[in-house]
């Protein structure tokens, strides 16, 4: 039986590999770690020189980019809306999220929120590749992980049935429950 340990790196492609080390170092604060280049893709053999990327992305956790040159050039998936996909970072607390909300602001980014999740809040911005970025902080409290989790199960059978978003995890976006 496989037992996954943790996620190793999750990687995406970028525009410059350069210009996107320093954008996570300027405004997150990760240290590259790796660089690995070649000619050849090690797994197929193909011909498709790449610069790859490997940044610190705190706890163990790695941020990696490819910069390709022998594919057109990146886009991204316009089936999908710019808010689906998107790379989320888990800060300290409330505090420590207002705080990077205000950091990146004065250093000119231009920052969505804070939102409510019932649950969590966040902010969220784009990198210079255009992909999202999330900083997050959990409000939840273990009841309420709990309640999600027991209540998952019959959640996906109900959406994966009719489609339509099933109401058992209402109260996390509702007036009561914000306002405690």
């Amino acid at each position: 039986m496989i037992k996954i340990d943790k996620i190793h790196h999750v990687a995406y492609r970028c525009n410059d590999a350069k210009e996107t080390v320093e954008f996570y170092k300027k405004y997150l604060n990760m240290d590259l770690l790796v660089c690995i280049a070649e000619d050849k893709v090690p797994s197929t053999k193909e011909p498709d020189p790449y610069m790859h990327v490997f940044l610190d992305a705190g706890a163990g956790n790695i941020l990696a980019f490819f910069e390709i040159t022998g594919n057109p050039p990146m886009d991204r998936d316009r089936n999908t809306p710019k808010w689906v996909q998107h790379i989320a970072f888990q800060v300290h607390d409330s505090d420590a999220l207002v705080k990077a909300k205000q950091e990146l602001e004065a250093k000119g980014l231009d920052v969505i929120g804070v939102t409510e999740h019932g649950i969590i809040r966040s902010i969220y911005f784009f990198d210079p590749n255009g992909h999202r970025v999330e900083l997050t902080c959990v409000t939840g409290t273990a009841e309420q992980m709990k309640e999600l989790k027991n209540i998952a199960p019959a959640m996906l059978e109900e959406w994966s049935r009719t489609k339509q978003p099933p109401r058992q995890a209402a109260w996390l976006h509702s007036q009561e429950f914000a306002k405690s």
